[in-house]
């Protein structure tokens, strides 16, 4: 190493793994056989992923850094001969993906120093990795805890001849693990078919995607059960166990080079059928206190009590009702002039009128009146002139005379609009008429 005996990184308490947010402390060592000359000495934190599309391949195809923070130690001078320890401190950002090492791309952390020395002299520099923990935990994941399910049907076939029909579903238990929890799969297979199937395989799979311009994919199974193959017309029920090994644990954002995801994969030898029951590997098991986000429900608010506009509410609803303001008095009719000929009033008005006329003098009933109820009407009934009046008749026990009329032309009739109830014709004279008595004494005065 010539005039540089010793230069290392060392981290507090030989600590080499650590979680975001975290503070990285260390210290860089330099012995040194005889003083140089150099114009820095820096030390410089950095985290970064590389991808590529060959195999075991550091000449990144894309890269993407996640952070680099670099600090200076010594100045522009001469390192004297001796042992030399620069401490040193980075504070580690709170968003940061695990570390994760694979044919096609890492994503690394790592400690470098420089020892920066003038033209035409040798540089020195060394580097440490360290790893990042991120934490996923499985309660802030919606639906975690639901089983994850699937069925699928095949058909069976042996040299291009169909002989039925296979049915293969399964399920997990949940579908967010740990490292160390298992795994309760549970398959069921109806052989609809006069042949016996093949074993059937319980795998735990891991899918890593590396996002170059051509998505290079790479597929391993971590974990495998297997069991026995059902016979022809038979059904069988399964059920095993798989264990979670230390694996790093899923990527839920889409936006990475590099994207992590776990399934169980149950499939048939013979027939070649196969399902899939996406899980997700977190750090955090889940509380069996804990709901799911999925099952939390917000508190409906209650009704509103909107009263009814009809004013024949029931009495239980009417008790809850606020109270109502006093209602407005109806409005007077305003009087007619003296000049206009005399009408009837309408019906809403005067509902005890037992029947009018119409233009031929018939007699048409009120809409009010009840059948079989007839009694004397007065002529002021009729009259809806102000100023006119008529002269009561006393009763009699004979026959009642028909209710006088008053005369109105064509063109006042041509002018009144039609209505269930018309006014009556009145076409004698607008007073009433004489009696026996009166026309007797007045025939035999003019004799």
């Amino acid at each position: 190493m010539g005039k540089l005996q010793e230069f290392e990184i060392t981290f507090d308490n030989n600590k080499t793994v650590y979680s975001p947010g975290e503070s990285l402390t260390g210290t860089l060592k330099i012995s040194i056989a005889q003083s140089i000359q150099c114009k820095a000495i820096k030390v410089n934190c950095q985290g970064f992923c590389g991808v590529t599309s060959k195999s075991n391949d550091t000449d990144w195809t894309d890269e993407e850094q996640y952070f680099s923070s670099s600090v200076s130690i010594a100045d522009k001078g001469t390192l004297k001969e001796g042992e030399h320890s620069f401490p040193f401190k980075f504070l580690l950002p709170a968003a940061a993906p695990t570390s994760f090492v694979g044919p096609y791309g890492q994503i690394m952390y790592r400690v470098r120093a420089f020892i920066d020395t003038p033209r035409f002299a040798k540089d020195y520099k060394i580097e440490k990795p360290f790893s990042m923990t991120n934490t996923l935990n499985l309660n802030e994941v919606p639906g975690i805890r639901e089983p994850s399910s699937s069925s699928v049907t095949k058909n069976f076939s042996y040299m291009l001849v169909k002989n039925g029909t296979v049915v293969l579903n399964a399920k997990t238990d949940m579908r967010g693990y740990i490292a160390g929890q298992i795994i309760k799969v549970s398959a069921g297979i109806e052989n609809k078919s006069d042949k016996t199937t093949g074993h059937v395989v319980a795998s735990l799979m891991q899918k890593v995607t590396y996002n170059t311009k051509k998505p290079t994919y790479d597929l391993r199974s971590v974990a495998e059960v297997e069991g026995p193959g059902v016979k022809g017309g038979n059904k069988s029920e399964w059920n095993q166990q798989i264990i979670v090994p230390a694996l790093p644990h899923s990527s839920l954002s889409d936006g990475n080079l590099i994207q992590i995801c776990y399934y169980i994969q149950v499939y048939l030898k013979y027939p070649e059928v196969a399902l899939t029951l996406p899980i997700c590997i977190g750090s955090v098991a889940l509380d069996p206190s804990q709901p799911s986000h999925s099952q939390t429900v917000a508190p409906m608010p209650a009704p509103r009590i909107t009263p009814a506009p009809s004013p024949s509410a029931p009495e239980s609803e009417a008790s809850n009702l606020p109270p109502r303001p006093a209602p407005k008095p109806a409005p007077k009719p305003r009087p007619r002039s003296t000049h206009a000929s005399p009408s009837a009033p309408p019906v809403d008005l005067y509902p005890q009128l037992p029947s009018v006329s119409n233009y031929n003098g018939e007699m048409l009933k009120s809409p009010h009146q009840e059948p079989g109820s007839q009694g004397p009407v007065s002529p002021n009934a009729f009259s809806y002139a102000p100023g006119l009046s008529f002269r009561q008749r006393q009763s009699s026990s004979g026959p009642s005379a028909p209710p006088p009329s008053l005369s109105s032309s064509s063109q006042d009739r041509n002018q009144m609009p039609s209505s269930a109830s018309v006014p009556p014709s009145y076409r004698s004279s607008a007073y009433p008429q004489a009696t026996n008595s009166e026309v007797l004494d007045e025939s035999s005065s003019k004799n």
